[in-house]
């Protein structure tokens, strides 16, 4: 078996359940698994039959979320093909480079992403463009009568291992230009057997899908796992915060996913506080850290069960996992390492394991981790060792086996010798009650060699000074971690999965 087998099978044993939701352009439609298989039996036999997709040829999409990228999904597996999405909210220019580099037989593009894919096509060939939700593209096919015509049938598989490539999925490119991350057939469905065996995940389970589906946490997180076990997924075309509200109600979802600012965004709406979440098992929150306080006010506002999750597009999405009980007696711990998964933590400087409740590099291991970067030898080398992906993330381990993300290894500032992690530093200052977001960055110092300069948003209706927020931070770490510069922002930048894209704040402030 491998995964151009997970939505063939699932058809197979459960035909007539609701597999999916979407809510699009307007009224929801609803999919049986067979009704789901069938388009990506469609799929993928006009791909291979009208336009010469073949094992191995990369097909990308640029669009809102909506059904041809399950369609895609799933049915390029089918032929061997692989499903290179790309990053809406990146330039013509970021994605010109992409293009380039994966080389898509195929791009889908729905209307609202014309423009750009034109640029694009004036820099980069591209054989085949279809257009969705009536886009108007020069030459292009119209995907859904184009699939309507196809052949419903299983297509006939070529020969697969389970180390095919079966995504190429960019990383953001926060250091250099991006890299497409390989990922290969077996580590879709390793995450699939890790989160459902780990996560507790059953066929009564439904889960919202609120997140792009050209990033790992959009297709990987719950998606592709909960349509394993036979679950239903609901998805949005994009993410409307009162809509979002609704549809945890209506469609009685059970596990959330979302990152810290979503959780805010919740939060801060007005028809929180009489959102009904008595159905939810658990939330959960990944791709950034998520803050103490964040968790606390909402506990307090809604009880449940919170969990943080961690992940990486090139291992995953889901790799730790907690109980119930521990996700309150562990508050600000990802958990223990998912089931078929191996964890270290080593001195990046010597290679060697650092001792329980000392901060290290975070490596992983196992069937889940990636191939490597696609047309990226170098990059592939430096990441993986010996079967260890170096995830470049500084974590500590308790007595207890659980494990704690500190922050970025290069998002740690050395100043006269002693290393400091911002995350670190960012968690106590977000303690402070007029702080309500805050970012870390280095800023060359000729004593020192480099000290901490604070970016801080004040919570509306408060204020605070410098020297304030110093003294509060002097009073909880140590004091060569006590930013020696505070400024005061409007906002921060953020990437679209809540991370604070603190490239755009060094540029800003230190150049």
């Amino acid at each position: 078996m491998n995964t151009a087998d997970l939505l063939t099978d699932r058809a197979r044993l459960t035909p007539d359940r609701e597999a999916l939701a979407y809510y699009g352009l307007g009224e929801p439609q609803r999919f049986t698994y067979a009704e789901l298989n069938a388009r990506a039996n469609r799929t993928a036999n006009w791909l291979r039959d009208e336009l010469g997709v073949q094992k191995g040829d990369r097909v990308s999409i640029l669009a809102q979320n909506c059904m041809a990228y399950l369609d895609l999904f799933y049915g390029l597996a089918k032929i061997g093909a692989i499903f290179a999405p790309l990053n809406w909210r990146l330039t013509a220019n970021e994605l010109s480079y992409i293009v380039s580099d994966c080389q898509p037989k195929v791009v889908l593009c729905s209307p609202e992403f014309t423009g750009t894919l034109a640029e694009i096509r004036q820099k980069v060939g591209i054989n085949h463009v279809v257009s969705l939700e009536g886009a108007i593209i020069d030459g292009a096919s119209e995907f859904e009568s184009s699939i309507a015509q196809a052949s419903a049938t299983e297509p006939d598989r070529p020969q697969l291992n389970h180390d095919d490539t079966y995504c190429i999925l960019y990383t953001s490119g926060t250091t250099g230009r991006p890299k497409g991350a390989m990922i290969p057939h077996r580590q879709v469905l390793w995450n699939c057997i890790n989160t459902v065996i780990s996560w507790g995940l059953t066929e009564n389970d439904v889960s919202p899908v609120f997140t792009p589906l050209f990033h790992a946490g959009g297709l990987f997180a719950f998606l592709t796992p909960l349509l394993y076990a036979g679950g239903r997924i609901i998805l949005t075309r994009t993410f409307d915060l009162p809509q979002t509200l609704r549809i945890i109600e209506q469609e009685r979802c059970t596990v959330i996913l979302g990152v810290p600012t979503i959780f805010q965004m919740w939060l801060d709406a007005p028809g929180f506080a009489a959102a009904d979440f008595s159905h939810v098992r658990f939330f959960i929150s990944g791709g950034a850290p998520l803050p103490v306080p964040l968790i606390k006010a909402w506990k307090a506002a809604k009880g449940g069960i919170f969990r943080q999750g961690y992940g990486l597009t090139e291992v995953g999405p889901n790799c730790f996992s907690m109980t119930d009980e521990e996700s309150v007696v562990k508050t600000g711990s990802v958990g223990k390492p998912i089931f078929h998964s191996r964890m270290r933590l080593i001195d990046p400087g010597t290679g060697n394991d650092v001792p329980t409740a000392e901060t290290g590099e975070l490596l992983i291991a196992g069937p889940h981790v990636t191939n490597g970067y696609w047309r990226n030898p170098e990059a592939t080398q430096a990441a993986l060792s010996d079967g260890w992906f170096h995830t470049g993330d500084m974590a500590r381990q308790d007595e207890d086996g659980f494990f704690y993300i500190a922050g970025r290894f290069k998002d740690m500032i050395i100043s006269g010798g002693e290393n400091v992690y911002a995350a670190e530093v960012e968690t106590v200052f977000r303690d402070h009650p007029s702080v309500a977001e805050c970012a870390l960055i280095g800023k060359p110092d000729e004593k020192w060699g480099e000290v901490g300069l604070m970016i801080v948003v004040v919570r509306s209706g408060l204020s605070a000074t410098p020297e304030e927020l110093q003294s509060f931070c002097a009073a909880r770490l140590a004091r060569y971690k006590v930013p020696k510069a505070i400024v005061f922002a409007d906002a921060l930048p953020y990437s679209p999965y809540g991370k604070v894209q603190k490239v755009k704040l060094r540029e800003k402030y230190v150049g």
